[in-house]
């Protein structure tokens, strides 16, 4: 077989040791395909369009130059990953096997089968599900982790390297840096460097040696080396030192190993997290590792330091790596930018005695390679009970709770959780009390708050309640997953011919079809959304401050609970289809990046309105609160406010981790004669100089005006005093501009046919037959009656008149908790007056419908849909009010929850009946 020959690479001397990468073009072939090149380090997955979705078999081929100098030294065949089983052959001899998809691994050559010119071939196995075709380690019961959502990811995803050395030579290095200055280091090393002299030493940031000992080697060795004045590493104060490690006589060194180490400690006390002794407050993002071209592998050092950089500058502390195994260079870079790293063991989706043996061979593994970096602060070993069966398996929490005094014992300068929990599952034995959860707002807006006050009070939904749970009661509470969708700009990740990745293709198995990318324009513009956005990329742009909103909100409520000591953001980036990042894929920054940074900070002050939404001239009550984080507020500071309403109030000194409650101040809101939203900032500052800034958005409606409004008809009586006590005047039917009622039924249909106006307040509240009729009539004759299997078949929901279908959100896809739901309002016409928009603000908390309309066509959306929802990716449009012509007459109908306060104490809700009513008085009908 004919192969092209590739050049040797440069070569790299690293004390007695050198290295020559291997990474570059290799020969490739999946199953039975064509050969053709590929690209190492990556997987095939990321390079091949063809192979996107492929499991099973493939083979890589390159061969090398062995670099002159290099015979008889011990030669090492080094790869950093290799996803999953791999044989190894070299020079057509088979030199071993390894399984794991995540860790690295090395095969030592022997002599007799190195030549001048030398070929490796790698053979490699992705496993499916299918136990059949792979027995030994079927896809469920191996650590897979996000592999299982985001792509398959096979082959060579690491570097391969060839490693000349001495024989002689340093096998391991562990080292305990603490924070008082005193590092621990004990280090393995081969049998034929027993005996010789080594020399240990710690070297400065400068370069200058800091201490250093010498000892004669035996098999394992351990020194202990103490700093006076240690530099401590934080995420402030990133301070690193080297360990030099050097084997035999000075001048003659057989191996010389270089350790970057950090002086510092974690741990919890008194349901606090303690970083070198000091209370911190952990603002974390979920970070799934993986990255726009080649899926695990990052594209280069230097993205992983941009990435780390606008993590930084969104005011990140921390960064859950996601049950993954980055490349190495990702902690090099924490380490370096001062970035807390919580890692975790990738899951499992079936539990068996061999997936736990794997599970902890893993974590081993992850121990082993990584252990010496100061960024990683925690482990965690389940993510939400995936492989495991915590609630129905003791055997599950038993071996849970081993792992976790097993890790516990193997690694003591970190904190471990057991399980990062989710409804309904928990935790059994842990150093953190984390928990899941996802709420958008102002959609669910209340079991938000709810949820974080009752997580904040130590719930006992966070611990197994079957008997088996050591809960020592101060563990440090941490909101480990939230927040919302935005979308990225597609335009941003299309390649540069115009062409989409090939990642646009996928979602649709997931959220219900809603997170499919490819098309997103082309429904955008079928829906008619530029009536009411102007452009996509003014609706793009709103959607990620919807985001913002949604974070802030969230944030500022959890930093009001004094007892919560951090959080995880959902997420760092993008993932494909998965479009919750702070950034995209691309990790080009939202819109909200420069802004971030003042409420995902170190002190955040909370200002909480009685309600976001109040009345020109009038006052509204601001609870007022600051939490400090790991700052302190020095005495004589003050909490000021300014913008569209002006005020001051002292801010009493309080050191770390505490809730100042500043209590509740009145704050006039301007006189305007037209709506508007006002913008209120808060500054916490001391002497000239600012601690922490956030800003509030309250809707300011101009005051009512009862003159010359329309005559309603309404039989509810609940609903006619309603309409009443916002001016409206109640008359006969036969004598008002329109009628106003819940839901409609046969003889309601009738009257609109001859040329009635109804509204409609579909919020729920009367039981209809899933559309806005009471009753259920065999629909419109002539009919066809179909009996199949015995039963008589219906037409479909929205054939009978109105025409319109009824939904409860609850238990669908536009709950919108995960997966986004992006719901608006056209302000234009009787809605103009409206303030704000298009997408709903807080301000709308009281109002937001549980139910939704369907039965609207799309070319419908810009016209007779005044508001609405898409969700994820622009799909499962719905109505929230929508206008149907009926015979004659006309029906304006909605979901919104208008009528469950007093008329006008909302001024949401008395500013959105009075547009209904006015779009409804609007319909063209012809009285005939």
């Amino acid at each position: 077989m004919q192969q092209s020959v590739q050049p040797a690479a440069a070569a790299k001397t690293f004390g007695p040791r050198q290295s020559l990468s291997l990474d570059g073009v290799w020969r490739f072939r999946h199953e039975d395909g064509p050969w053709r090149e590929a690209h190492v380090p990556s997987p095939w997955q990321a390079e091949f369009s063809d192979l996107v979705d492929t499991f099973g078999r493939a083979v890589y081929q390159r061969r090398f130059t062995l670099p002159p100098g290099w015979n008889g030294r011990e030669l090492a065949l080094r790869f950093g990953a290799v996803s999953y089983f791999c044989e190894i052959l070299f020079n057509g001899e088979v030199l071993g096997t390894h399984e794991g998809a995540f860790l690295p691994f090395e095969f030592v050559l022997p002599p007799t089968l190195i030549s001048q010119e030398n070929e490796i071939e790698v053979r490699v196995t992705v496993p499916s599900a299918d136990r059949r075709a792979f027995p030994d380690f079927p896809f469920s019961e191996v650590p897979h982790g996000k592999i299982s959502w985001y792509g398959r990811v096979g082959g060579i995803w690491q570097s391969v390297s060839l490693e000349a050395r001495d024989p002689r030579r340093i096998a391991d290095v562990r080292i305990e840096a603490g924070s008082d200055g005193v590092a621990n280091i004990t280090f393995g090393v081969t049998e034929p460097a027993i005996g010789l002299p080594a020399r240990v030493t710690i070297v400065d940031a400068t370069g200058d040696e800091a201490t250093s000992s010498e000892l004669t080697l035996a098999r394992n060795n351990s020194i202990r080396l103490a700093l006076e004045d240690a530099q401590l590493w934080s995420p402030d104060e990133p301070n690193l030192y080297t360990t030099v490690i050097e084997l035999g006589p000075e001048g003659e060194a057989t191996d010389v190993v270089r350790q970057t180490l950090g002086f510092r400690t974690i741990e919890t006390r008194d349901g606090k997290v303690l970083l070198n002794g000091q209370p911190i407050y952990l603002r974390g993002a979920l970070d799934q590792d993986y990255y726009p071209d080649g899926l695990c592998t990052p594209p280069s050092l230097e993205f992983l330091e941009d990435q780390a950089r606008k993590a930084k500058e969104l005011g990140l502390n921390l960064l859950r790596c996601h049950i993954k195994v980055p490349d190495p260079r990702y902690y090099d870079v924490a380490d370096r930018f001062g970035l807390l790293v919580w890692t975790e063991i990738p899951n499992v989706a079936s539990f068996t005695t061999r997936s736990a043996e794997r599970m902890r061979e893993t974590m081993a593994g992850i121990v082993k390679r990584d252990r010496n970096h100061p960024s990683i602060i925690a482990w965690t070993i389940i993510n939400e009970d995936w492989g495991t069966r915590l609630l129905e398996n003791a055997e599950h929490r038993s071996w849970l709770k081993d792992t976790y005094d097993w890790l516990k014992a193997e690694d003591r300068t970190r904190l471990v959780v057991d399980n990062s929990a989710c409804f309904p599952n928990f935790h059994v034995k842990t150093d953190l009390n984390d928990y899941h959860y996802y709420r958008s707002v102002p959609e669910r807006r209340q079991e938000w708050d709810e949820i974080t006050a009752q997580f904040a009070a130590g719930a006992d939904w966070t611990f197994s309640n079957l008997g088996d749970a050591e809960r020592r009661g101060d563990e440090p509470l941490i909101v480990s997953e939230f927040g919302v969708w935005g979308l990225p700009d597609p335009g941003k990740l299309r390649r540069e011919d115009g062409s989409e990745p090939d990642w646009f293709e996928t979602g649709a198995l997931w959220g219900d079809g809603v997170a499919l990318p490819h098309g997103i324009e082309q429904r955008f513009a079928a829906l008619d959304l530029a009536r009411t956005f102007g452009t996509f990329e003014s609706f793009i742009e709103q959607v990620q401050w919807y985001q913002f909103m949604n974070l802030r909100y969230e944030i500022e409520t959890m930093r009001a609970h004094e007892s919560i000591m951090g959080y995880v953001i959902t997420e760092l980036t993008d993932v494909h289809w998965e479009a919750n990042g702070l950034m995209d894929i691309e990790r080009n920054p939202r819109v909200f990046h420069d802004v971030f940074g003042q409420i995902n900070a170190d002190m955040v002050i909370v200002p909480r309105p009685a309600r976001y939404a109040g009345y020109s001239g009038q006052t509204l009550p601001f609870s007022l609160k600051i939490a400090t984080g790991g700052a302190s507020i020095p005495a004589g500071a003050t909490l000021r406010w300014s913008g569209d309403a002006e005020g001051w109030c002292p801010a009493p000194a309080a050191g770390p981790v505490q809730t100042v409650d500043l209590g509740s101040v009145e704050i006039a809101l301007p006189t305007a004669a037209q709506s508007f939203m006002a913008h209120i900032d808060f500054v916490v500052e001391v002497g000239g100089r600012e601690l922490a800034r956030n800003s509030c958005d309250i809707a300011v409606y101009a005051m009512r005006r009862a003159e010359g409004l329309p005559t309603i008809a309404c039989a509810d009586e609940t609903l006619a005093a309603f309409a009443e006590g916002l001016g409206y005047r109640v008359v006969p039917g036969g004598e008002a501009d329109i009628v106003l009622c819940h839901a409609v039924d046969g003889t309601d249909v009738e009257a609109i046919k001859a040329g009635a106006r109804y509204l409609i307040l579909a919020d729920g509240t009367v039981t209809t037959n899933h559309n806005l009729r009471t009753d259920m009539p065999d629909g419109e004759a002539p009919h066809r009656n179909i009996v199949l299997d015995g039963r008589k078949m219906r037409p479909a929901l929205d054939q009978h008149l109105p025409g319109i279908s009824l939904a409860e959100r609850d238990g669908t896809i536009w709950r919108g908790d995960w997966i986004a739901g992006f719901s608006w309002l056209r302000r234009e016409g009787p809605f103009a007056a409206i303030p704000g928009g298009p997408i709903f603000d807080l301000s709308f908390s009281d109002v937001v419908p549980h139910h939704l309309l369907t039965g609207f066509r799309p070319w419908e959306f810009g016209s007779n849909v005044h508001a609405g929802i898409v969700v994820g990716w622009v799909h499962k449009p719905a109505a929230i009010i929508g206008e149907k012509r009926v015979g004659r007459g006309g029906v304006v109908a909605t979901t919104f929850r208008l009528v469950g306060e007093a008329p006008g104490a909302d001024p949401v809700a008395a500013a959105l009946f009075d547009a209904l009513v006015a779009a409804t008085r609007e319909l063209p009908v012809d009285a005939g």
